[in-house]
């Protein structure tokens, strides 16, 4: 008898990060607490799990003061408070829109170190692609903190290649390193590295420098030609 299997598709709402992964950013998050900031935690969470989203406003709006905005150790460009928020986020009894829905609010009325927060957190959730909304949105805007944390591995994931392009484009417009795009190198194709030739020759015609980092889109020829003076 031949015994056969199956792949069972994702689920709808899967998150884009692993269990493991999870399992990191916990433990570097418990590393750099102490025992009464530990404690505050759990029940924070605790609380959302039980209460939902009533019981979220407050600790997350208050994540930066209740357990620090130092770095996260091991955990590039992430802060402590990223983590909590997080974590915050997770306890929440949803998926999919409704998750996204309550994502939503923390973002529109949250300050820009919330905003960031919630766009860390969106490989971590069980959203699906229900927080693509947010993803635009950090991209529509000229602060560099959100750009980069839009364009996460849950961009990488679910965001359309046209889309995708337009905004590692405005990464070489504002300043953000384009080591910050999570699946750079797997994405990127023959028309970025167009549109990076042409951004760059714009550049040079303007008396403008071209960013050091081009080069990570751009094909060898094109980028030899774009540092020429």
């Amino acid at each position: 008898m031949t015994l056969t299997t199956t792949t069972q598709p994702a689920p709808a709402h899967a998150a884009v990060h692993d269990a493991l992964t999870l399992r990191t950013l916990k433990e570097a998050l418990a590393a750099a607490l102490d025992e009464d900031r530990e404690a505050r935690l759990r029940a924070d969470t605790e609380a959302v799990g039980a209460r939902g989203a009533a019981a979220l406003a407050l600790p997350f709006a208050a994540a930066g003061r209740h357990y620090g905005r130092d770095r996260l150790p091991g955990w590039y460009e992430w802060h402590v408070a990223d983590a909590v928020r997080t974590l915050l986020l997770l306890a929440l009894p949803l998926s999919g829109r409704r998750l996204a829905a309550e994502a939503t609010a923390r973002y529109g009325g949250g300050d820009a170190a919330e905003r960031r927060g919630v766009l860390s957190a969106l490989p971590f959730l069980p959203l699906g692609d229900a927080a693509l909304p947010l993803v635009d949105d950090g991209l529509r805007t000229n602060d560099t903190r959100l750009i980069a944390a839009a364009l996460g591995p849950y961009a990488r994931a679910h965001l359309d290649q046209y889309r995708w392009r337009q905004a590692v484009l405005k990464c070489l417009f504002t300043g953000v390193p384009l080591h910050r795009v999570a699946g750079l190198q797997e994405r990127k194709d023959a028309e970025l590295a167009r549109m990076a030739a042409g951004f760059a020759a714009e550049r040079r015609a303007a008396g403008r420098t071209v960013p050091d980092d081009l080069w990570l889109v751009a094909g060898e020829q094109s980028a030899a030609r774009a540092y020429e003076h």
